[in-house]
């Protein structure tokens, strides 16, 4: 199985980054891509790209998922036995501006692997979804739920290509594991989200900029953890499963995640509270037995040991930290 090829898209991501290095250390071979879009600095990205740059078995190409020619020169000279998606627009305030480039990216890239899929004969496809679909429903979040009311063009984005997946499997027997996010933090984290922002601020002295009074909480999972769920998904056969992926304990308050990261470096946060955004959460929390059960998997790293490890990323890579356009 080792000297299967897999098709990583968004490898330059804080997810695909790490499912990368893992699939690696597994001995995979990886072909992936990634359009090193400037959603946020790209300096990040390619950081990334460059701890992964002269790993035997990893191959490289700048590809947007949009561009389906491009994507089709690759299926035509490999012979992949699986396909993990992770290229997206992320992030839930964007894509109240620019609706479209979401539509265009999460459904339409979806579905163009998925015609590659099918035209190449490839069985086993991997989507990456949010735990953004499930607002208004009681917690924890159950993957049965009847997530027909998204809030917010991403998480619309997202069921569209969930729905065409399984379409895909329905009419063409791919199979397909649909891994639902919940809150990823860790080293190399998107500059976007509240742990590497609220890192930065209390570091440097700066405002928090903190959306409602803080009480609102979230379901924080370590990227490894996600990283290695990702890769049980892709290699376990479920026909089509929608399957969260996430801390599975208690949420945890934003205030108590800014107190924590204010006693681990020493300095107090200056806080400026703005109001809460009609888009968000007030708290997300996943029910985590499908993946016990389906993947036996679940998270190994505690929230406190997963906040040390990406300090300490965040200490050893200041300079780029301090530097990154938020």
């Amino acid at each position: 199985m080792a000297n299967e090829k897999i098709l990583l898209t968004g490898i330059a991501g804080f997810v695909g980054f790490h499912t990368a290095l893992s699939l690696i250390e597994k001995g995979y071979s990886i072909v992936g891509v990634d359009n090193i879009n400037d959603f946020y600095d790209t300096r990040l990205k390619d950081h990334r790209l460059e701890q992964l740059a002269g790993i035997e078995g990893i191959e490289f190409h700048k590809i947007d998922i949009e561009d389906r020619d491009a994507l089709e020169e690759l299926f035509k000279k490999n012979s992949f036995s699986r396909v993990i998606n992770l290229a997206a627009r992320a992030g839930v305030p964007y894509s109240i501006k620019n609706p479209e480039i979401y539509m265009s990216t999460n459904a339409q890239g979806s579905l163009n692997l998925l015609n590659l899929c099918r035209d190449y004969d490839v069985k086993k496809y991997v989507l990456a979804s949010t735990s953004s679909l499930y607002a208004g429903h009681e917690m924890p979040f159950i993957e049965s739920s009847p997530v027909n009311r998204p809030i917010s063009p991403y998480a619309s984005s997202k069921k569209a290509a969930e729905v065409m997946a399984y379409t895909y499997h329905y009419l063409y027997g791919i199979d397909v594991s649909v891994v639902r996010y919940f809150t990823v933090f860790g080293p190399a984290g998107r500059p976007d989200m509240s742990i590497f922002r609220f890192i930065r601020w209390i570091e440097e002295g700066g405002k928090i900029e903190l959306f409602g009074d803080g009480s609102q909480s979230r379901d924080f999972t370590y990227v490894k953890d996600i990283a290695e769920g990702t890769i049980k998904a892709a290699f376990t056969d479920v026909g089509y499963e929608v399957i969260n992926l996430g801390g599975g304990k208690r949420p945890i308050t934003i205030m108590s995640v800014i107190n924590m990261i204010e006693e681990k470096l020493g300095k107090k946060a200056n806080i400026e509270n703005k109001e809460f955004l009609k888009t968000d959460l007030k708290s997300s929390w996943a029910n985590i037995e499908k993946a016990k059960e389906l993947l036996d998997w679940e998270p190994e790293t505690s929230f406190e040991a997963g906040l040390d490890q990406t300090i300490e990323w965040f200490e050893k890579n200041k300079e780029l930290c301090l530097s990154i356009n938020l």
